[in-house]
């Protein structure tokens, strides 16, 4: 590895693997689903080629990455190995903790909708909602998201299909401000568009902790 605190400790263990510049981006892409190099490469603006095959190299080696055949057998595909994505709960963990970095807003910087896919289950973490039928989309930067409420919280994918019980159209700082309990609907509500039922997406986005929601339906 190209970074070596020489300090037996974990956190400065854990640093020698993941600390250098884009290598926790790339397991953010990767927690997402597995991904061909140019995948990965489109997924993180900004990146020079040579780099990404250097981290790449660095976290396979690490025990972080790993090669396999892509889902369609044609094309060599990097997933994370078991280790690798145990750094899901940190990765989420610094999601919630950047809250106060995000309230600025992009100020220029690149943001893909996709990235949504780790960052609001992160923020949605531990809580549930109490009406547990509602699936909503959010559209946001040209792309959609769909959340759907279950007993373990709220689920966070790709739209599958399903008839949306409403659509939020946002810019991405409310909608992070909104997964993140920092805004409401009301707060916001002269700046975003609804289409369906306002009470699906009041739903999923009053959410409470799922101990609470538990003792509640007792």
């Amino acid at each position: 590895m190209s970074r070596d605190y020489g300090q037996y400790c974990g956190l400065a263990r854990a640093l020698d693997v993941v600390g250098d510049r884009w290598n926790l981006l790339i397991v953010r892409q990767l927690l997402m689903a597995p991904a061909r190099f140019g995948e990965l490469r489109d997924g993180l603006p900004g990146i020079a080629t040579n780099m990404l095959t250097d981290r790449l190299r660095d976290l396979e080696t690490a025990g972080v990455v790993q090669r396999r055949l892509s889902d369609d057998g044609g094309a060599i595909a990097y997933a994370l190995t078991e280790w690798g994505a145990q750094l899901r709960e940190p990765i989420y963990a610094l999601v919630r903790w950047s809250t106060p970095l995000m309230i600025r807003g992009p100020q220029g910087d690149d943001f893909r909708a996709e990235w949504l896919l780790l960052a609001l289950p992160a923020l949605f973490d531990g809580r549930a909602p109490r009406d547990r039928s509602v699936v909503v989309g959010i559209a946001v930067e040209g792309g959609t998201v769909q959340l759907r409420a279950t007993q373990s919280g709220i689920e966070v994918g790709m739209p599958d299909g399903s008839e949306f019980d409403a659509v939020l159209k946002a810019e991405a700082p409310l909608v992070l401000g909104l997964a993140a309990g920092a805004l409401s609907l009301d707060d916001i509500a002269a700046l975003v568009e609804i289409d369906g039922d306002e009470s699906a997406l009041r739903t999923v986005f009053a959410t409470t902790a799922i101990a609470d929601t538990v003792a509640g339906g007792r």
